[in-house]
Order: structure tokens, then sequence, then C-alpha cells
């Protein structure tokens, strides 16, 4: 039985991660956050607005120990989920847990591309952008850092690295050694 949780902030590399290394390992891929969007036919972003954070965020620690229940699967969880609750401890005693981790610089590049997808991001400039990402990174590094694996995400730039990486990836992880 193969559960894989990937954790990390927005922009880590979850879901391209994720995808890939489901594929290689020939298990499912689940997006928390699309699993959550497809549920309630709402985007994260309208479950926040609609029950605030705390309401989202029960919503998604339900959700986790869902999906959590499923065997053989590759889980990206929203870049919130690890910090909230019990639910990095739940992770790691239902499946590997893997922090995606990002250097502030590489994640500024990336969300600087895709910010006008992301409601939290939209109106920030370059510096307030920086400012968020660092401050976020030093918010949930507490909790990132109880994964079983840290796993260094700065290299996904094209498809090359990104083979790479769920190469480096997949030869960490216990269930394939």
């Amino acid at each position: 039985m193969t559960r894989i949780f990937l954790t990390g902030y927005m922009g880590a590399g979850k879901t391209t991660l994720g995808k890939l290394l489901a594929r290689k390992l020939d298990v499912a891929f689940i997006d928390l956050d699309w699993y959550i969007e497809e549920r309630f036919h709402k985007t994260v972003g309208e479950l926040f607005k609609e029950r605030g954070e705390q309401g989202f965020r029960e919503l998604e620690r339900n959700m986790l120990r869902e999906v959590g229940a499923i065997e053989d699967v590759v889980i990206s969880t929203g870049g919130g989920a690890p910090c909230f609750f019990d639910n990095m401890d739940f992770m790691n005693q239902n499946g590997t847990t893997v922090f995606l981790e990002a250097h502030p610089d590489v994640l500024f590049k990336r969300l600087r591309i895709a910010k006008q997808q992301r409601p939290i991001l939209q109106n920030k400039t370059d510096e307030e952008l920086i400012d968020f990402i660092v401050g976020a990174l030093d918010a949930r590094h507490p909790f990132y850092s109880q994964a079983q694996l840290i796993f260094n995400a700065d290299e996904l730039e094209d498809r090359w690295q990104i083979d790479e990486s769920v190469e480096r990836l997949y030869k960490l992880l216990p269930t394939t050694k």
C-alpha cells in the first residue's frame, strides 16, 4: 500500500511532481484543493469567502481524512493544510509525508507569473509578494518540517528538471528502495 502526502508552499511543485510521481508509481493522484472544489462545486476561494478561514480549514481537515483513507495514492495537499488542527500528525501516521522545499526567490518567480490565478496574491507588488512569501514560509516552517522527507523542489523549470526531480524523489521514498 502506497500513500504519499506532498506538502509545501503554493508554487512549490506539489501538483507538478505529484502527477508524475503517481504515474511512475502506478497509483492515483489527488490534488486536495481540486478534490474539495469537485465535491462542493465551488472554488477554494469561494468556500473561503463563504465559510471564513476557520470554516474552510475544518472542511479541508475532513476532506484530508477522506482522501487519506484511500490506498495507493499520491495526495497534493493545499499549502496551508499541514498547519491546522492535527493534519500533519494525521498524514505522518497514515502515509509518507514529503515537504517540497523551495527557496523564496524560486517561489517568487513562479508565483509572480501565476498570481492572477491566485486571489490572495493578485494585487500585490513584487516587494509585497516576496515579503508575503517569506512571512508565510516562516510561519509554516514548523509544520512543514515535521514531514518525514524534505525534498528540494527548486529545479522544476523545464521538462528535464521535472523528470530528474521525479526520479530523485522516487528514489527517496521508502516504498521504492
